[in-house]
Order: C-alpha cells, then structure tokens, then sequence
C-alpha cells in the first residue's frame, strides 16, 4: 500500500516523519509527490505499452499497475487541467483515505491512485498552479515552477527557452534587415 503523505506536517513546514511509509518503506517529502507527478506526466512513451508501464510502475515501487488505457486517460486529464482546459476533466482511480495515528493520509495500493493521491495533496497544499508544460513545439514537457513569483515559461532555460529567444532574435533581425534593404 503506498501511503506518502500526513498533510499537517507539510502544511506546519515540519517534515520530521511527515511522509512516512510506503510501499518500499522510505520516508519521502513534499518533493516525492512533485516528483511522482511529473514522472508520470512525462510518461508519453511508457505509455506505448503495458510492459513500459508495468516498467515504470516497479520502479517507482507503486504497488501494481492500474490499467494502461486508465493511466492514459488519467495523464490526458491532467495535462489538461495543467494546461488550464475549460471543461469537465477526469481521471479515475482508487484513493483511499486511512487514519494512521489519528492523521488522515491518503493512500493507494496501485500506482494511478498513488499518482492522482499526490496530485490531490499538492492542489491541497496551493501548489498545483505551478505546474506547467513547456510550450515549445518540439518539448511539451511537465515542469514544476520553483521560481518565488511563479513566472517560469519554459522547461528549461538552456535548452527550450533559448531557443526560442534564438529563434525571435533571428526573426527580429532579418525584419530589420529586411526593412533597410528596402529603403
């Protein structure tokens, strides 16, 4: 059973013990959610098929696997939702809530639920909006922005970003340099 989470220990800021338990038994952070969600937002090729999937999951030491079309379904949703789409967004799985020392915890004996459980924390926590996909072209990847203000645009600077800022400069010059041949 993956069991990562006690919110009023992240919520106070004490992780001491906050998040203890799960299926390999190792006690993991806020970050491990973070973490958990965009490994499976960024899971477009282990999606191609069940053996990627069960793959994946055993990795991540998530229990069983849920359903790949499920999986898929639950990752479109939540891209979606990230993306900011109007409309009704679903993404089913089994998340149970257990009391454990008092505490509620949110837990899953499968990998979706584990998934969707950390994604339900985070959005419990305010930290939902700063998740993003990278709007270059060629990357559409999930980033977390860690940025204070919450302005982070690309996935990574270095690579994404400066391309594009290369692709603008370029545009931006051969205008110029357009408008004065013509003159």
């Amino acid at each position: 059973m993956y069991t990562p989470g006690v919110f009023l220990d992240a919520l106070t800021g004490d992780r001491r013990g906050a998040y203890s338990g799960g299926v390999t038994g190792l006690t993991v952070g806020w970050d491990h959610d973070v973490e958990l969600l965009l490994d499976f937002l960024n899971t477009r090729h282990v999606l191609d098929s069940e053996a990627s999937w069960r793959a994946w999951v055993t990795e991540r030491g998530l229990g069983r696997s849920s359903e790949i079309a499920q999986a898929r379904a639950a990752r479109a949703a939540l891209r979606s939702s990230i993306e900011g789409s109007s409309g009704p967004q679903t993404a089913a799985g089994v998340v149970h809530i257990e009391l454990t020392d008092g505490v509620p915890v949110l837990s899953s004996s499968d990998a979706l639920g584990a998934v969707l459980a950390a994604s339900a924390r985070l959005a419990v926590l305010g930290s939902w909006e700063r998740f993003k996909i990278c709007p270059a072209d060629d990357c559409l990847r999930a980033f977390f922005d860690r940025s204070r203000n919450r302005s982070r645009t690309w996935c990574s600077m270095q690579v994404c970003g400066n391309r594009e800022k290369a692709r603008t400069f370029r545009k931006r010059t051969r205008a110029q340099n357009s408008a004065l041949a013509a003159v």
